[in-house]
């Protein structure tokens, strides 16, 4: 705890160093994306996207789990969503999930999870169950190695949050008018390796 207490004491000096004016950000946010992803500390988005301070708005969550639409739900997940899409405007939202991921871990292995009886729940909000999830090529590819590959598992699972996502009607009536872009991302905790999806194809290929 000592060294966080220690950068977060010098943290202006290095602002100050890096010129970077935070003065600004008093003003309000323009984030370029809403980035969404695991809670995962193995898992640093501004590391890898090489993002200074403002340009992405986070939502990190067990599982980057956003649940479908349910108008008269209460949900920091939904609440975060709105305020990007409909507040801030963003033009593009990244669904990020990474592989050694507990959550996906869980999904394959339910029985696992007797002991962390809220995150088997929560993670009944992931959507792998509805038809438009099974209609998926990765579902197939899943389901034909018997779900034992977790990597696969893992995009799969980055595809259905993104189908989640655009059940909201808020986020569809600006895909429908050429302003919100969707993208699915896979991380590669091990070797820093990111894959995206490739557009209309259900399929992944690294960058």
């Amino acid at each position: 705890m000592q060294a966080f207490l220690d950068n977060a004491r010098s943290f202006p000096h290095r602002v100050a160093q890096r010129g970077w004016n935070l003065g600004n950000f008093a003003y309000g946010q323009r984030p370029l994306a809403l980035f969404i992803t695991c809670s995962d500390s193995r898992v640093v988005p501004t590391l890898f996207t090489g993002a200074r301070p403002g340009e992405l708005f986070e939502l990190r969550v067990a599982g980057n789990i956003v649940p479908r639409y349910r108008p008269q739900a209460a949900s920091g997940i939904a609440a975060t969503l709105e305020y990007a899409v409909t507040a801030l405007h963003v033009p593009d939202i990244v669904v990020c999930s990474h592989s050694h991921c507990g959550a996906i871990q869980g999904l394959m292995r339910p029985r696992q999870l007797t002991f962390l009886p809220l995150l088997a729940k929560w993670l009944d909000l992931a959507g792998h169950g509805t038809r438009a999830a099974s209609e998926l090529p990765l579902a197939r590819q899943a389901a034909r190695a018997g779900r034992s590959d977790p990597d696969a598992m893992a995009q799969l699972h980055t595809l259905i949050q993104l189908g989640n996502i655009r059940s909201y009607p808020f986020v569809a009536r600006r895909i429908t008018a050429g302003k919100l872009r969707l993208h699915g991302w896979f991380y590669a905790v091990e070797t820093g390796q990111v894959s995206v999806e490739r557009p209309g194809s259900c399929r992944f290929q690294p960058l």
